[in-house]
């Protein structure tokens, strides 16, 4: 690790050597960067494994070309390092936090979310962020010293903070109580949830809003939910695909679909690019802590692409989201997640044995919270079986 890697990162990046560290305090590696080295316990995570065969949209055996929570951060990683890349800022610590975004996600989606967080309303409800930090400080059991990846202060407070802050009169929700894992890891590390997250937490998190909105439109248009045609009137989408099969009239209108997804994540970036130049320019940061104490996101869209960017997740929501198909899906994850939970919960003898001993008996708040550690961390196919096992009479347990 040379020093003139360092000298490539503006001023107001999270510069590794300056880390404020680990819970636990390590030997740093010879030969990866802390953020280096964060990036590969997640990719090693278990969490990080089944997102294969957890929900974006569709429920993974609907189809193999689908995206998933794994192949959509994968989608994120790539855009945020490449837009890291052009501000210079530190690309591994971006592509951690793009990595590790969605690890709490349950199955099922945002479906299988929401029935958690309606089961779980007298036991501190359930948070998808709250979750991901639960597993990478508490859950995942790879090393013996310590609980959880032990991943940099930098890390976890971007995984925490990339929506901007918790607490305080800046919070994104100021009325909101601050989730239970959230808390309680702040009283052991201090994560400043009452300021912004630096600057490559909010590139994270702008390059999943510009990976899963082109991306649902790809599928979208896939599985028949809409139409070209029906994006005619959307802005920005709907004029590229009339530039385009004007462009390309013989083409097929898969490579169509191809081609106006591409331009539309170029158009994306170049837009956040330049508008966070802007900023940079106005405001003039010169450390990370400049970045946390601006009271403001540094990294940002311009104001007609977030208009944009709002009548396409308006259209998405009407034509895709709450489509039919998808809403009998989501009706049967939730039905799942809550048949899980109640049984699980009432029944906490019927959990494997490794979660039981974590139990302290039926109907607990510790039982509660175990009961969702335990169905939060399955991927769509074993939550399907063990509802087949624990449901289905002529099922084997």
């Amino acid at each position: 690790m040379t020093e003139s890697r360092f000298h490539t990162l503006a001023p107001y990046a999270c510069r590794p050597e300056e880390s404020r560290g680990r819970l636990h305090q390590e030997a740093d590696s010879p030969t990866r960067s802390p953020f280096q080295r964060d990036r590969d316990r997640i990719i090693h995570s278990a969490a990080f494994r089944r997102l294969q065969y957890k929900t974006q949209v569709f429920v993974y055996h609907e189809g193999d070309n689908f995206r998933t929570r794994l192949t959509h951060s994968l989608e994120v990683s790539q855009i945020a390092r490449s837009i890291a890349r052009v501000l210079a800022l530190d690309e591994d610590l971006a592509e951690a936090l793009a990595l590790a975004h969605d690890l709490g996600h349950t199955p099922f989606g945002h479906a299988g979310e929401d029935a958690l967080q309606e089961v779980l309303a007298e036991y501190g409800g359930f948070d998808h962020n709250a979750q991901s930090l639960r597993i990478v400080t508490k859950l995942e059991r790879r090393y013996v010293e310590f609980e959880g990846l032990n991943l940099t202060w930098e890390t976890l407070e971007g995984l925490v903070k990339h929506n901007g802050p918790l607490t305080g009169p800046l919070a994104v929700k100021p009325d909101r109580v601050l989730p239970g894992a959230i808390a309680e890891y702040a009283q052991l590390h201090d994560l400043r949830l009452d300021s912004f997250a630096g600057m490559e937490a909010q590139v994270a998190a702008l390059s999943d809003d510009i990976a899963y909105n082109n991306h649902d439109i790809d599928d979208g248009l896939r599985a028949g939910l809409f139409t070209i045609k029906d994006l005619a009137d959307v802005p920005l989408v709907g004029p590229l695909f009339h530039k385009v099969t004007r462009q390309y009239p013989d083409a097929e209108p898969s490579l169509h679909i191809h081609e106006v997804v591409r331009r539309m994540i170029g158009i994306m970036i170049l837009d956040l690019t330049s508008e966070t130049r802007r900023r940079v320019a106005e405001f003039k940061p010169r450390s990370a802590d400049d970045v946390r104490g601006l009271g403001r996101p540094l990294a940002a869209f311009s104001d007609e692409m977030r208009a944009n960017d709002s009548a396409l997740r308006q259209f998405l929501f009407a034509n895709m989201y709450r489509h039919f198909s998808v809403n009998r899906m989501t009706s049967k994850g939730r039905r799942v997640v809550k048949d899980l939970f109640r049984l699980l919960f009432a029944e906490p003898e019927c959990l494997p044995p490794e979660w039981r001993r974590l139990a302290d008996g039926k109907g607990t708040a510790k039982t509660a919270r175990v009961v969702a550690d335990y169905i939060a961390g399955m991927t769509d196919r074993f939550a399907l079986d063990e509802h087949r096992r624990l449901f289905d009479l002529q099922e084997k347990p």
